[in-house]
């Protein structure tokens, strides 16, 4: 089957206090004002969440978190920054036997006012309010915290050349700025905290206006372009992250002990105090996790808004047991989108994205339906990740479940480099059979997480076969190219370090969930699009290329990406963006 695939083509204010005690009671967040509640606590919201090996040192993975959604550069007098009353924190698990974290980064911020006679927020070498931070990191899963950084700079916001450039302002450049605000740790990471471009890039619009993406009227338009945030970015030697006890080289690209989960989150104290004359509330009470992220667009676009802010609340590690949000991936509201013989012509902007009703001409993966729940318990299934002896019942729970081999297992525990999931590449037609591999980031040991294999090498950007549509891609590749489709070797395929193997800031993950959603993860194990019939040609069918090659109209960030740490572009100065 091989040689098949070589003509193929291919182408995502806080509440008031009288409801305080009411919104940190009940709600957390991922990703752009995605969940009722959070929408509220800017400076609490994660926007998104990074984690790739990076590019100009391969010893190290880079993780960054964004917060505050939609900040406007020229949004004074007063302008976004870090909360002081919140805990960022950022959270890693490199053990699937023990539960929980096993390293966690907290940052807490001071802000200083040096000249509270002025309303400009810089007046003659002053900031108000100047932003420090300090950084703790605790190896034993929370129990105790050592503080890593102190006073760490936090550069002010991109206000404007007067402010910035000029004799009245900081006579400086911003990018000095930058570069003076990246710090090393005591223990070895380098850290910047600062405002930045928002690098996530997507038609917020179309997307939100009824799945109108690419927009069928009009142009296309980031949602995002020329909007800041506030990122937190750590670059981490593996040696660091990697499993206690696994080797300092990993036995290949592929080795499940270099496998990390990620995810990040805010929190707040319980209760908030108003103060007389003036002061800023008084927090007291426990900390509160109000917000938390790890794919993206996981609330915004899996989970109904009804179940948002329960979702939010949850960590991943509660999930495990928490399965009533099971159904929202098992059988995902976008696929009825993406199906003719339900909703599929009520969205024009997804006709190109279809699911597989009749695979291979026996298996459906339509909301409702059994997908490979047939095949559960017999011999087809023996010694692959479908056993319920290899992974219990993870991946075939029960009937009418039909996403849970594909889509649950992205989001809630990785892949394993276990068949079925390798590619179609050599498999001769049976997709249950030992293919080619192309990731392992299996880590099953909660739910949403960002899951990375530290072992994978590097994509670099400049190289001609980089691409923003990451693991897709290199599915793509492995299949159609024949530097990689001749054999089922392990070898390193570009993109392999794409998302969803972690994500890299160039990632285009709208465009790769939605392809997702529309089974092309199924089709790169070999479940081949209807439009196939078992034993032809070429399973490389009009509907496959369909899927491989829809865009959502909105294709690379507003701006460059840096080429070192902390790689996040430079923020947009308030009087470069038009008002």
């Amino acid at each position: 089957m091989i040689q098949f695939f070589k003509n193929a083509t291919y182408k995502h204010v806080l509440l008031s206090a009288m409801l305080w005690t009411l919104f940190t009671a009940t709600a957390t967040a991922s990703s752009h004002r995605e969940a009722p509640l959070i929408a509220n606590d800017p400076l609490a919201d994660n926007t998104d969440l990074y984690a790739f090996r990076s590019p100009d040192d391969p010893s190290t993975i880079t993780i960054i978190a964004n917060y505050i959604p939609a900040e406007l550069p020229y949004g004074g007098p007063n302008y976004a920054s870090f909360g002081e009353n919140i805990l960022y924190e950022i959270h890693i698990d490199n053990d699937a036997s023990i539960p929980g974290d096993e390293i966690i980064y907290r940052f807490t911020f001071q802000k200083v006012n040096e000249d509270p006679t002025t309303f400009f927020n810089i007046r003659l070498g002053m900031e108000n309010l100047k932003t420090t931070y300090t950084l703790e990191r605790s190896i034993n899963g929370g129990q105790s915290f050592t503080v890593i950084v102190s006073n760490g700079i936090v550069p002010p916001p991109n206000i404007g050349p007067r402010s910035i450039e000029s004799g009245v302002g900081l006579g400086t450049t911003y990018e000095n700025l930058i570069a003076g605000a990246i710090n090393t740790s005591s223990t070895g990471e380098r850290v910047f905290c600062g405002p930045a471009d928002d690098p996530f890039y997507v038609d917020l619009g179309g997307i939100f206006d009824l799945g109108d993406a690419p927009r069928q009227n009009g142009n296309s338009r980031d949602g995002l372009g020329r909007y800041n945030v506030h990122s937190i970015a750590l670059q981490i030697p593996i040696l660091t992250l990697r499993k206690a006890g696994a080797p300092f080289n990993p036995q290949n690209i592929l080795d499940g002990n270099f496998v990390i989960g990620v995810w990040a989150s805010a929190s707040r104290q319980a209760i908030q105090t108003l103060q007389p004359g003036g002061e800023a509330p008084a927090g007291s009470g426990n900390w509160v996790q109000v917000s938390r992220l790890g794919m993206p667009l996981t609330n915004e676009a899996v989970i109904p808004i009804g179940q948002k802010d329960f979702w939010n609340r949850l960590t991943p590690y509660d999930e495990i047991a928490e399965t009533t949000l099971d159904e929202y991936f098992y059988n995902p509201e976008l696929a009825l989108y993406m199906d003719d013989e339900l909703f599929g012509g009520a969205v024009p902007a997804f006709a190109a994205l279809r699911i597989q009703r009749n695979s291979l001409q026996g298996f459906d993966f339509g909301n409702g339906q059994d997908g490979l729940f047939a095949l559960k318990g017999s011999p087809a299934v023996a010694g692959t990740a479908l056993d319920d002896a290899v992974f219990g019942t993870l991946l075939l729970p029960g009937a009418g479940k039909p996403r849970s081999v594909d889509l649950w297992p992205i989001f809630h525990t990785g892949v394993p480099n276990v068949p079925p999931y390798q590619l179609a590449t050599g498999k001769n037609g049976n997709p249950l059979a030992a293919g080619k591999p192309f990731i392992n980031n299996f880590l099953p040991n909660g739910g949403d997480m960002l899951r990375l294999n530290m072992a994978v090498p590097v994509t670099e950007r400049t190289d001609p076969k980089f691409s923003t549509m990451g693991i897709i891609n290199a599915a793509v590749l492995g299949l159609t190219d024949p530097a990689y489709n001749q054999s089922t070797s392990l070898q390193a395929i570009p993109n392999m370090d794409g998302f969803p193997n972690g994500r890299r800031l160039e990632d285009d993950v709208t465009a790769i969930e939605l392809q997702a959603v529309a089974g092309a993860a199924l089709a790169a194990i070999g479940l081949w699009y209807d439009d196939y019939t078992v034993g032809g040609a070429n399973p490389v069918t009009p509907n496959l290329i369909n899927v491989l090659t829809y865009r959502t109209g909105v294709n690379q960030n507003d701006k460059p990406f840096k080429t070192s740490f902390p790689y996040v572009a430079s923020p947009w100065s308030g009087t470069e963006v038009g008002q």
